[in-house]
């Protein structure tokens, strides 16, 4: 794998540097250019600082994160970090996951789609401003509300070391493994994931983590 891109200019022509596609002709950036061009120039244009977090370029106000610009394969999109709080009537901000409590985005798949939606676009980017002005928060639901599967209830009765373990992780690690359990339909799947996942548990990490 390459190095994650650390220059927001460098994403838009090499991408993000996560995968080996990255500087390639097959790079998601290249299926979206024109659409990226014109989300970068909006969202610019309200006055956010750009810069370069997780590979991809960030849009910040006062040192708070307002918005990403990013290619995927079948989108390029506008994303807001905490749209579940922006005002959307017309049903246009969708969740990136089913179990996405504060992140909406805004997909694109045509550049004319971009420019017909400039406006509604940068009413949504000032809200966002004002949230950040207000201080609002998204109130997330707490770790003891979601679903623990019951092979994962088993797993921590029968082993106190891994129950410890868990309960040291930090929350957001603790809901990544709970829904990550919970998902598959079939009682092996569940048993298999949370086997897989245990020595990460132990080690302290979350289902992301390297």
């Amino acid at each position: 794998m390459k190095n994650m891109t650390t220059d927001v200019d460098l994403y838009f022509t090499e991408g993000c540097g996560r995968c080996p596609l990255g500087g390639t002709p097959d790079c998601k950036v290249n299926r979206w250019p024109q659409e990226l061009k014109q989300l970068r120039r909006i969202v610019l244009d309200c006055g956010l600082t750009e810069e370069s977090k997780w590979g991809v370029p960030c849009y910040t106000f006062q040192g708070n994160n307002i918005g990403v610009v990013s290619a995927f394969k079948e989108y390029a999109s506008l994303s807001f970090f905490k749209g579940a709080l922006l005002e959307d009537t017309n049903g246009i901000l969708d969740k990136p996951g089913e179990n996405t409590q504060a992140a909406r985005l805004i997909k694109f798949t045509d550049v004319k789609q971009v420019m017909e939606m400039e406006p509604i676009l940068k009413a949504f980017i000032y809200e966002a401003i004002e949230v950040e002005k207000a201080g609002l928060k998204v109130e997330l639901k707490k770790t003891s509300e979601f679903n623990m599967s019951e092979e994962f209830k088993k797993a921590l009765d029968e082993h106190p070391d891994l129950k410890t373990a868990f309960e040291t992780l930090t929350p957001g690690r603790q809901r990544g493994y709970l829904l990550h359990f919970s998902q598959p339909k079939q009682s092996k799947t569940r048993e298999a994931r949370i086997e897989k996942c245990t020595p990460m548990i132990f080690e302290g990490k979350g289902l992301h983590d390297r």
